[in-house]
């Protein structure tokens, strides 16, 4: 669904008018686009310890125009924070204030990146501090940011580096416009695994990967994306929705598999499927879900167990007989859908925050398990994006629901497809356990 109120005031009278009124004024995102530059004009790298300058010199490699100091009155793609070495609070004073003179600089759609340590990796309270404070400090800094720019931070975790192959990736990614909708949140690099793609338009080469719900909305646009970055699709959704599944995998060159996921044997049915027709299965995308909204005051059984089949009980089953199978073994991904709801709440979802709370805890517990056969497993957690189901919502509550991020404007399917096919791809091999929310920065429990 197109916001035409984003539309108008990102330009001539309508941004004049918005301003003088002091009303909201989003702006069109920078999108990725096939051929596009990684990111448009110099990249500011602050830092005085060897993990800035390794890190300055990869990006040098990656034929960015990159700086260690700022010049006056450039205008910057971005400002990427390297603060992998402090040791107390007032150690931030230096690296923060220096970059504070360059904000002013940042163009639209700019992006600033830190990246430190994890605060857990030390039992040190003078360093824990420090480094965390450098989570809020993002945060904070990501909501006074303007013009579409955003802010993120990559920690570094059980002696990764700044040059470790998923460090690069979640670097990549956030100076991209494949992170556009993705504001105020971390990622945390916990090992050397993965690697950098030969081909950076085709991270999933050669992999056999399974996308649930897929018949439309998201999970059409995540086949999509995954398509698109070549990946082999096998789209999964349940009978009633076939002719709009057949028409998806048309589109993605793929095969169709109509099946209702809650059933017990769907699990070896997706396995069986995939192997018949590729000999293995690389990656699994759980994007089917169901809402059964209404207050938990009148809440019924049959709205709660629906909810909690879908959503979470199905994904427990399935990857239960992918962790048992000899075909689920060759440096395997799952990504999982969660949300928001089920970080911050929202009412009426008591039953649909509670299964896409477990979720996250299914991702966290099930991380360790995955890691013996050198496979990752994440979620993504969307926020308000523009979806057949959000076009219902009355007009009032839907304008209200697309500002109340930093980026003041709902999200697109394919920002939540972006942020799965970078975690489905080896260049976040190192990065496991993770919720990272595509959300704009909600300002309520985000």
């Amino acid at each position: 669904m197109t916001d035409k109120y984003t539309q108008f005031v990102s330009r001539g009278l309508g941004k004049d008018i918005a301003r003088k009124l002091g009303l909201p004024q989003p702006v069109v995102l920078r999108r990725h686009k096939a051929g596009q530059p990684l990111i448009e004009g110099p990249v500011l790298v602050q830092g005085t310890g060897s993990g800035a300058d390794e890190l300055a010199s990869a990006l040098l490699s990656w034929k960015l125009d990159v700086r260690r100091h700022a010049v006056p009155r450039e205008k910057l793609g971005a400002i990427i924070l390297v603060l992998d070495e402090l040791a107390r609070p007032g150690d931030l004073e230096q690296p923060v204030l220096t970059a504070a003179s360059s904000l002013r600089d940042l163009a639209p759609n700019a992006r600033v990146i830190t990246v430190s340590r994890a605060a857990s990796d030390s039992a040190d309270p003078a360093v824990a501090a420090a480094r965390q404070g450098v989570d809020g400090l993002l945060r904070s800094l990501a909501k006074e940011l303007r013009a579409g720019a955003t802010g993120n931070g990559i920690l570094l975790a059980n002696g990764a580096g700044t040059t470790s192959p998923s460090t690069l990736g979640a670097l990549r990614f956030f100076l991209s416009g494949r992170s556009a909708f993705v504001d105020g949140q971390f990622l945390t690099v916990t090992s050397a695994a993965g690697h950098l793609p030969a081909d950076a338009d085709k991270p999933l080469a050669g992999r056999v990967a399974v996308v649930t719900g897929a018949a439309r909305g998201i999970g059409a646009a995540i086949a999509r994306t995954l398509h698109r970055d070549g990946a082999t699709l096998i789209v999964v959704d349940i009978p009633a929705a076939g002719d709009r599944l057949a028409a998806v995998a048309n589109e993605v060159r793929g095969t169709a598999l109509q099946l209702d996921i809650s059933r017990d044997d769907a699990g070896q049915r997706i396995i069986d499927h995939a192997v018949a027709r590729h000999g293995r299965l690389d990656i699994v995308i759980h994007n089917a879900g169901i809402t059964r909204d209404k207050l938990l005051a009148n809440m019924d059984a049959g709205r709660w167990n629906s909810v909690i089949a879908v959503n979470i009980a199905a994904q427990l089953s399935i990857n239960e007989a992918l962790l048992a199978s000899e075909h689920f073994r060759n440096s395997p991904r799952i990504v999982s859908v969660a949300s928001t709801s089920g970080i911050a709440g929202n009412r009426g979802q008591t039953n649909y925050a509670a299964s896409k709370g477990g979720v996250t805890g299914m991702v966290r517990a099930t991380a360790p398990l995955l890691a013996a056969h050198g496979g990752s497993i994440n979620a993504v957690a969307p926020g308000f994006i523009e979806t057949e189901m959000t076009a219902r919502i009355p007009f009032a509550t839907r304008e209200l629901a697309r500002r109340l991020n930093s980026l003041q404007q709902g999200g697109r399917p394919d920002d939540v497809a972006e942020a799965i096919a970078f975690l489905a791809s080896d260049a976040a091999g190192g990065i496991s356990g993770e919720v990272l929310r595509v959300c704009g920065q909600n300002l309520v429990g985000a």
